[in-house]
């Protein structure tokens, strides 16, 4: 192959630090052919550029929606340079050879934030850029492809002291330019699929989008590192007002925290969360009397937990959470002097600032067999007018009612809830085993289960957790029903004179 003119291709929407790399690509010899909007930023640095019609002899047609798809420049990029038979076209149909390609998208993310119409979503679709991104990044042996300001500087560095891109580079490079392309991609079909009102919840291919919003403290334990992801079209949900470094443990719980928080948001509410699971809730006249009743539910367990409140924290409730050891805080939002409190009192308690309204109904989760995706709702709340009523009805016991439904909900299943006073008195999960659940809320809850109610995620197999609630005293028990066993268990609740209200719906969470 015939020595030929060092080559850089340029060509981005965002242009952060090219005038730099420009500059010190010219320095280095390199010719500089850019498309008719960069072209301009360049020359009017002062920088000598070629204008991409000038290299394919081709006018850019459409309004700019071609300019660079044309053989002589994409020709130029996929020329594999020990290839006998590309380097005869290449010399047959004189293609300028092209080695570095500098070239970033058309906004369409930004784009998208703004809530743009469909017309707008459409020209910004970018075709051109990811055609050139995607060719130098599969002849990456040869060509080098920059997607991201941030890589300036090193390639920079590279090209004045090597002479060259090194191929551990070049590779590196082009598996980020797959990544950008393939984000991309997924954003576009995203957005579009909302715009087009395409209502298919689980379509046959399904792109996810993720962009890293932080490296997490460490993983569930601390040899193992993670990350978190998020999606970047959306406002990132939360703000983080105090603390140190958050571990992918905290994320978890703190999720917990925003379930909890969205499920009581109809009232001044607080959730503790321990491991990801309740083990207090409670609902009150102020912020402070809601967290002594969660609080109450088991003093033992809330320590180093994480608290979710549903309205602003204030002073009188960050004293108070302050004189014991918590991991995180998670409210909508914290007032000035509750926030002096913390930084006073215990600078390292994380702060989290999250807006439930943020919070979609779909969820993802990886297992060894493949990736499961499921709506994740909560069934209606429990019907007390129009519901299957099994003995008396208890309207009076509405508001303990619901609290013990939402925790049990919220709990991992077997989920057994107590509830009495607007707060919960005890609640078990995880266990694998429904009546004990039943028999170790009924122990922990003490003195306290006598006139509470008893709420369960799933249905009743036997009648055994009936008879072992009535003999406690409790005053109301909730669940789904659905067993074949449903007579029996009724006939229990009748004998032993314990009002029952079959919510008809599970609320399992494993």
């Amino acid at each position: 192959m015939k020595d030929h003119i060092k080559r850089a291709l340029i060509s981005v929407f965002d242009k952060r630090g090219i005038e730099k790399l420009a500059k010190s690509l010219h320095e280095l010899e390199y010719e500089i052919v850019s498309s008719s909007g960069t072209a301009q930023y360049l020359k009017d640095q002062g920088i000598p550029v070629k204008e991409i019609a000038d290299l394919s002899g081709y006018p850019h047609i459409l309004g700019g929606r071609v300019k660079t798809l044309h053989p002589s420049v994409l020709g130029g990029i996929l020329a594999r340079r020990d290839f006998q038979m590309d380097l005869a076209d290449v010399e047959k149909w004189g293609i300028p050879l092209i080695d570095i390609v500098v070239c970033n998208l058309y906004p369409f993310e930004e784009v998208a934030k703004k809530r743009s119409g469909l017309g707008d979503l459409i020209e910004n679709i970018d075709i051109g850029g990811v055609t050139l991104i995607r060719a130098a990044a599969k002849n990456y042996r040869y060509v080098t492809i920059v997607t991201d300001p941030d890589d300036y500087e090193g390639i920079t560095e590279e090209l004045k002291t090597l002479g060259n891109v090194t191929i551990e580079t070049r590779q590196r490079l082009a598996l980020k330019a797959f990544a950008r392309t393939a984000t991309y991609d997924s954003i576009i079909h995203s957005v579009l699929k909302d715009a087009l009102a395409e209502e298919e919840s689980f379509p046959k291919a399904f792109p996810i989008a993720l962009t890293k919003a932080m490296d997490m403290k460490y993983g569930e334990n601390p040899h193992q590192t993670a990350a978190l992801y998020e999606d970047p079209i959306k406002e990132t949900p939360f703000k983080q007002l105090g603390g140190g470094a958050l571990s992918y443990n905290n994320i978890l719980d703190a999720d917990g925290a925003v379930k909890g928080i969205k499920l009581l948001s109809d009232s001044i509410g607080c959730v503790i969360i321990k491991h990801t699971t309740p083990c207090g809730m409670a609902i009150g006249e102020s912020l402070i009397s809601a967290y002594r009743g969660a609080l109450a539910s088991d003093p033992v367990s809330a320590y180093g937990g994480i608290i979710g409140f549903t309205r602003e924290v204030d002073e009188e409730a960050a004293l108070e959470v302050s004189t014991k050891f918590y991991e995180i805080i998670v409210a909508p939002s914290f007032a000035p002097k509750a926030l002096e409190v913390f930084r006073q009192k215990k600078p390292n308690l994380r702060l989290l600032a999250f807006d439930v309204r943020n919070i979609d109904d779909f969820r993802i989760a990886k297992t060894a067999f493949g990736f499961l995706a499921q709506e994740d709702t909560l069934p209606p709340e429990p019907d007390f007018d129009g519901g299957e009523w099994i003995g008396e009805k208890r309207p009076d016991l509405k508001l303990d009612a619901l609290v013990a439904w939402k925790a049990a909900a919220l709990a991992k299943s077997n989920a057994i809830a107590l509830a009495k006073d607007g707060a919960t008195i005890a609640i078990a999960s995880g266990f694998t085993s429904r009546v004990d659940a039943v028999k170790w809320a009924i122990e922990h809850a003490g003195e306290k289960v006598r006139g509470s109610v008893m709420a369960s995620d799933g249905f009743f197999p036997f009648s055994d957790s009936v008879e072992a609630a009535a003999k406690a005293g409790i005053a109301l028990i909730l669940q789904p029903g659905g067993s074949k066993r449903d007579e029996e268990v009724k006939k229990a609740c009748i004998e032993r004179g314990v009002p029952m209200l079959l919510t008809k719906a599970r609320a399992f969470r494993h």
